[in-house]
């Protein structure tokens, strides 16, 4: 079921986006496994249109926060006011209140923001006025943030990174690529007239089924190794936690499935590893200084673990 699904999906999404199959089927296998995306990439790439094309094949709602410093807790959470009409209070619904929430520019909301959207990514509920509401499932934010504006940003706490399950990045499209764009959008939006082909509810059904995909004791204990390894290397000075352990674990569940099979192969761990690990690592200054990126920490870490091999 999975494997038809998700090509159902991607295909939808590719009549609005051009290209980027691979970053589409790695956002729904985060979306399988109700984990959160963060997006870095420069504006005018296509995050937001992404972000609204599989929300919209997959009959979510959808809502879109331009986060700003003077952005408040109550503007993303919703209010409790009083209706003086029926003489009690009544809850507004902030724009959280959605099953699929674009966060945009993520790192230019105060640290105070940053908290209310953190219980929200982590625990999927709301508290406002000390009363606990619940998030709808399946409940998902994909965040983005512009590696070249650093002017007016705050960084995002390590607590609140580790809480996004991949790091993608979309790149600029090719020479045909772009030619296609133009042709597309030539004469109106694909992206209005844009159907749903499944519904929220297969993503929770896919959900359940991807977390029976087989890991041996091999493949299982490779992820381990591969996560140790970012907190034994030279040139990181904060590893991957448990958390990041697990996600791998499960983000490799979800990318077996995709491929149809019931069993994940050590290829899928190294396939997912830099877009689930790199970003939960902090390298050292003296790595900086020398021009080396988390990105190329992180794939020699990945090809320094021994891969495990059929007997």
């Amino acid at each position: 079921m999975i494997e038809e699904t998700v090509r159902r999906i991607t295909d939808n999404v590719q009549k609005v986006i051009v290209g980027q199959r691979e970053t589409v089927e790695l956002a729904l296998v985060a979306l399988i496994c109700e984990g959160h995306i963060l997006i870095e990439d420069v504006p005018g790439i296509g995050k937001t249109t992404m972000a609204k094309a599989v929300s919209r094949s997959i009959g979510c709602t959808f809502r879109r926060i331009q986060f700003t410093p003077d952005l408040l807790p109550s503007d993303i959470t919703g209010i409790s006011f009083f209706n003086q009409k029926a003489q009690e209070f009544e809850y507004r619904p902030g724009p959280l209140m959605a099953q699929v929430v674009l966060a945009d520019e993520i790192n230019r909301a105060t640290p105070r923001t940053q908290s209310a959207l953190l219980e929200a990514m982590q625990e999927r509920q709301l508290t406002i006025d000390g009363q606990t509401r619940a998030l709808p499932r399946p409940f998902v934010v994909l965040a983005t943030q512009n590696p070249i504006e650093l002017e007016g940003t705050f960084p995002l706490p390590e607590a609140q990174i580790d809480r996004f399950l991949l790091k993608l990045k979309l790149g600029y499209p090719s020479e045909e690529q772009e030619n296609d764009i133009l042709l597309r959008f030539e004469t109106e939006d694909p992206l209005e007239t844009l159907a749903p082909v499944a519904q929220d509810t297969d993503i929770l059904e896919m959900r359940r089924e991807a977390s029976g995909v087989r890991v041996e004791q091999s493949v299982r204990s490779y992820i381990v190794r591969v996560a140790r390894a970012t907190r034994e290397h030279a040139a990181v000075d904060l590893g991957v936690s448990p958390r990041g352990t697990l996600a791998l674990y499960k983000t490799a569940q979800a990318f077996a499935a995709i491929r149809g099979r019931d069993y994940v192969i050590p290829d899928d761990v190294k396939r997912l590893a830099p877009h689930v690990l790199t970003h939960r690592i902090m390298i050292s200054p003296q790595t900086r200084l020398r021009g080396r990126m988390p990105e190329e920490v992180m794939m020699e870490i990945v090809d320094s673990v021994s891969v495990p091999v059929e007997e």
